[in-house]
């Protein structure tokens, strides 16, 4: 007797990839191909396409690391399809929908828009998941994903794509502006692999222009509130049998708009007062064009002091009288800056602050 599939891996009569129908059967000998002949990003692509056709009511999952180390965990499928259609609501995005991959499948992003096509009835493309993966496509598209990164590198061709959601990092004030007036409609998305990708969205490049930070906007079936650290909590039940308690700080407009802050594990205690990296960074943006990020480092005097971290080989000079810091709270000034040739990163291009901050100053206390 054959198995029956779960109505959430069934193949989606309308589904297509790179242009060619498929049964499930014949999806499974694509698969196998991908994974005997293809490049690295084909193959993993072709294993999770075996992984989302088993038998199994789970995908085993890589979280990214960018927070602490990597590790596997295990996602419902009934889950990934909830998530699926609620970014289809969200996003107005049919049956159809032109989507091109470009994200590597061993992350839950990447693994996302697969399900998506799957279950949704997308036509879907695949392209090389690297830093500007726009550059050998040559036709339009409905809907794509990226990084802050891959954004950065892609703006010349952005007219390719008419929806695009970006996540696994925060979008600098620098960048935002070079979004102003662009056609694409532009998003910047929140979430995490224990949310199955995002749970809320903004967009980044509004036609009517408005004062302030825009909030991001929880999707349909999900609530938020704060823990009494003043962290996110969500409750989405669609995606999470239970709430997922984040350590993302947050200023609450309402159970479904919040204004994000930071990392609590981030935040420094500079003599007493408080510093949010993220919130200088947002400021320093402006002013900075090579990679960087603010954290703390031990002092005698405050307990931590603001240290500025710059990714470049030769010394980089932070002078008051060089920069607009008007609008910066005295603290909120580094006190000391680091240039380095290379931060540390997960295997899919997250900062890891800690870790690069540990291998600065591991030299500096060997003595101590």
């Amino acid at each position: 007797m054959v198995k029956t599939p779960q109505r959430y891996i069934r193949v989606h009569p309308k589904f297509k990839l790179n242009g060619i129908h498929y049964t499930i059967a014949s999806l499974k000998t694509l698969a196998y191909e991908c994974i005997k002949e293809g490049e690295p990003y084909e193959e993993s692509v072709g294993n999770f396409l075996l992984d989302w056709l088993n038998d199994k009511s789970y995908v085993t999952v890589k979280t990214s690391g960018s927070t602490g180390a990597p590790k596997a965990i295990k996602i419902k499928k009934i889950h990934m399809f909830n998530s699926a259609r609620a970014t289809a609501k969200h996003f107005k995005l049919p049956e159809k929908t032109t989507a091109l991959l470009c994200l590597p499948a061993e992350f839950i992003a990447g693994k996302m828009m697969l399900v998506r096509a799957l279950v949704l009835g997308w036509h879907i493309d695949m392209a090389q998941p690297k830093s500007n993966p726009l550059d050998n496509v040559y036709r339009r598209y409905d809907f794509c994903a990226m990084t802050p990164f891959q954004l950065d590198n892609s703006l010349s061709r952005l007219h390719l794509l008419s929806k695009l959601i970006v996540g696994g990092g925060a979008i600098s004030e620098t960048l935002k502006k070079k979004l102003q007036g662009i056609s694409t409609k532009i998003y910047e998305t929140y979430g995490m692999t224990e949310t199955v990708t995002h749970i809320a969205a903004r967009r980044v490049n509004p036609k009517k222009k408005r004062e302030g930070i825009i909030p991001f906007k929880a999707l349909s079936k999900v609530s938020v509130h704060t823990d009494d650290r003043g962290c996110l909590v969500i409750k989405a039940p669609m995606v999470s049998s239970d709430p997922v308690i984040t350590n993302d700080l947050v200023e609450l407009e309402t159970y479904k708009k919040f204004v994000w802050l930071g990392r609590v594990d981030n935040v420094i205690n500079s003599g007493g007062i408080k510093l949010y990296p993220e919130q200088i960074e947002y400021k320093l943006s402006s002013m900075i064009q090579m990679p960087f990020f603010v954290a703390g480092i031990p002092d005698d005097a405050l307990g931590e002091k603001l240290a500025l971290f710059v990714e470049q080989e030769e010394e980089f000079a932070f002078a008051k009288a060089e920069y607009d810091v008007t609008d910066f709270e005295k603290y909120e000034i580094p006190k000391v800056v680091f240039s380095i040739p290379r931060f540390e990163r997960t295997a899919n291009g997250k900062l890891q602050r800690g870790q690069t901050v540990f291998k600065i100053l591991k030299p500096l206390t060997k003595d101590i």
